[in-house]
């Protein structure tokens, strides 16, 4: 090409600007510098502008590195000699040069990168209009794989933060956008890049990054997964920034933008992230206060897990979620003590109740069960109006919970349920019934917990609620069991826990006496029941001082068959004769009356001569003979047994023992015939 073709450049100065020696470059620079000068002192803005497009589109654009080159440093130089005035050519400056950031060529990306750096120096925050291309440039230069370019790449965005420090007028608005979509990046460089412009614009008072804050939040803490430690500590530096100046100035948050970023990354398999998250939401928790309530289920879907962490290294998380859990009660008791119209500030109980009784699922661990359980049985007592019913219909799934291993969760459940039974509950006296009902369902498909833990579930419902109206309800309900052996199971389990629970003393003590029309119904309520255990019967009749009837009842045994389980039962009876429950009726042998002696002396002529046997043997031979004793005759004198049917009670008994018996052979029946079909199989 002949000079006129680059004019006003001088050929020699064309063919230093493309030389491979950077001196070279530098002295056609040079000369270029000056010749700014001039022109910028006569005002010939045309030529500098033919120049700025020779150098940004010829050189700085050409396909040739050398011409590129080239091209960075005349740039470059023209903003040098332009110094000040350079304000209106800033594009024409900058816009080549970021072209050149993303070729292949690492020497072309390093001089491109040198070249804006004093095309920023000349400027300063005349580059600002051109911010954005700038920023993004450098998020990839920063990464770059040639350490020359990260290095020019640092001192350029160290320019850049230096003019948006001394700036007046930068418009962070422009930058939000920017650093939200970046802040995604994988690569470990732009990470440091990202969290330095982040930490930087915090520290700025003239900028208030805080209202930004829910646009940099989630990225921020996905960085915290970052698996190297420095950037993990950055990171961690530039969020502790934000939650002291959350701390110091609440009225500026806007809480609700950020709690579901927290909530979820409080559930993070990361330690570290986990810890931070909740932290952050106790803190949320305590700030905002009421505002927070409505994000209550999803808080407690992070935390609540967390209250089962056993290890030492998760113990810091494990305690503050138990914080969370605490404050968020408060506000709980708070609201149901001044209830609010503002819905930014109501709890949305059915959504926390699935969460709650979905955590109480056999899926959980322990701690997290009894967290939730008393949740349930706050939720209750506080604001029973608008929680009772939707606990009441999620009844199944906590009667289910009684199967668990843990006697607190048992415990914690029972004082929920017990809670919605009670007369102050609303719907209470309705849901008494459905609740029992539902227990004998749980206990007739599971037998197991029947067993195994039936008395401990019966004996603490009956400390929690009116131990009466269990006995007479489980009775009532017992009465058309078709399952005679299950009706057996119960009725074995209430004999055990009458006769023995310390709780239930009063109860014993009532039915003793039997000197009210409720005494007296509750018996027979209990004998109708009973008589699945033909033992349990005669201890009841036994307990409530009904001798006469006992001895009738005893006689009638000599039709019943004699098993190993009705021979068990007459053992643990005279156990029972012996313990302290019984003592009144053993001082009552001191004047003989007639139908209890009469009664002890079946029960011994049914005994083999086990030592049960010559225990009970024992007692009677301690009975005064007649003539020592002042025995008058056996009168019952009770008004209200006197009203008891008892005839009609002794043919309940036998149609009920009728029923069992049948139910026997049959069950006889089927087993030869499982056991011929067995062996026809074979």
């Amino acid at each position: 090409m002949n000079d006129k073709d680059y004019s006003p450049l001088s050929a020699a100065c064309v063919r230093a600007l493309q030389d491979k020696l950077y001196e070279k470059r530098k002295a056609a620079a040079v000369e270029i510098e000056k010749m700014v000068r001039d022109f910028n002192v006569s005002n010939n803005s045309t030529q500098i502008k033919k120049l700025l497009k020779i150098l940004g589109q010829d050189f700085a654009l050409s396909q040739n590195p050398h011409f590129r080159k080239g091209g960075h440093i005349g740039l470059a130089a023209v903003a040098i000699g332009l110094g000040p005035d350079c304000a209106q050519y800033v594009p024409e400056l900058i816009e080549p040069l970021l072209a050149s950031f993303t070729v292949n060529d690492s020497r072309v990306r390093y001089y491109a990168c040198e070249a804006l750096h004093n095309v920023a120096k000349v400027a300063r925050h005349e580059i600002l209009p051109s911010f954005p291309q700038i920023f993004n440039a450098l998020c990839g230069l920063v990464a770059d794989p040639d350490l020359n370019v990260r290095n020019a790449a640092e001192l350029l965005d160290r320019i850049l933060k230096d003019i948006v420090t001394e700036s007046q007028t930068f418009d962070l608005t422009i930058l939000i956008p920017l650093l939200g979509e970046r802040i995604y990046t994988k690569s470990n460089f732009s990470r440091e890049y990202i969290l330095s412009w982040v930490s930087l614009l915090h520290q700025l008072p003239k900028l208030d990054l805080i209202i930004y804050l829910p646009e940099l939040l989630d990225g921020l803490f996905k960085i915290l997964e970052d698996p190297a430690p420095e950037i993990q500590q950055r990171c961690d530096n530039v969020l502790a920034q934000f939650l002291r100046t959350i701390k110091k100035n609440p009225s500026q948050v806007d809480f609700q933008k950020m709690i579901n970023v927290l909530i979820v990354h409080a559930q993070s398999a990361y330690q570290s992230l986990q810890l931070t998250a909740i932290t952050w939401v106790k803190e949320f928790v305590q700030l905002s206060g009421p505002g927070m309530l409505p994000y209550t289920s999803s808080i407690l879907t992070a935390v609540l897990p967390c209250h089962s962490y056993e290890n030492e290294e998760r113990k810091n998380i494990r305690e503050t979620a138990k914080a969370v859990s605490f404050s968020l009660l408060r506000l709980v008791s708070q609201q149901a003590e001044n209830p609010t119209d503002d819905l930014s500030c109501q709890l949305d109980t059915d959504s926390v109740i699935e969460v709650l009784v979905r955590s109480v699922g056999l899926g959980s661990a322990t701690p997290s069960k009894v967290a939730s359980l008393t949740w349930l049985l706050h939720l209750n007592r506080k604001m029973p109006d608008q929680v009772s019913k939707k606990l009441q219909e999620s009844s199944n799934a906590l009667v289910g919970a009684l199967s668990d291993p843990s006697d607190e969760v048992v415990c914690h459940t029972l004082a929920v349920l017990s809670s919605l039974s009670d007369n102050t509950s609303p719907g209470g006296p309705e849901f008494f019934p459905q609740f029992l009902g539902a227990l004998l369902q749980h206990f007739h498909s599971e037998r197991n917990v029947l067993e195994e833990r039936g008395p401990f579930i019966l004996q603490q419902l009956c400390v929690l609620l009116n131990a009466e109206s269990i006995y007479r309800s489980l009775s009532q309900i017992l009465k058309g069991e078709e399952d005679l052996q299950f009706a057996r199971k119960m009725v074995d389990c209430l004999h055990e826990i009458l006769l023995t629970s310390s709780d239930l003393a009063h109860l014993r003590k009532d039915l003793q006496l039997l000197k009210t029309a409720e005494s007296a119904s509750l018996f027979v309520c209990l004998y109708k029941t009973w008589c699945h255990n033909p033992v349990a019967t005669v201890s009841l009749c036994l307990l409530t001082q009904c001798y006469a009837h006992a001895s009738t009842l005893i006689k009638s045994f000599g039709d019943l068959e004699v098993t190993v389980e009705f021979l068990v039962e007459l053992d643990k009876l005279i156990q029972l004769i012996e313990s302290p429950i019984f003592s009144n009726m053993r001082l009552q042998l001191l004047e003989s009356p007639q139908p209890l002696v009469q009664s002890l002396y079946g029960i011994l002529m049914l005994m083999p001569q086990t030592d049960a046997f010559h225990t009970l043997r024992r007692r009677l031979n301690c009975i005064p003979k007649i003539g020592e004793s002042k025995s008058s005759p056996w009168k019952e004198t009770r008004s209200e047994v006197n009203k008891i049917n008892f005839a009609e009670l002794l043919s309940h008994f036998q149609d009920v023992q009728q029923r069992h018996s049948v139910q026997r052979q049959k069950g006889k029946k089927n087993n030869i015939l499982s056991a011929g079909q067995s062996v026809d199989i074979e």
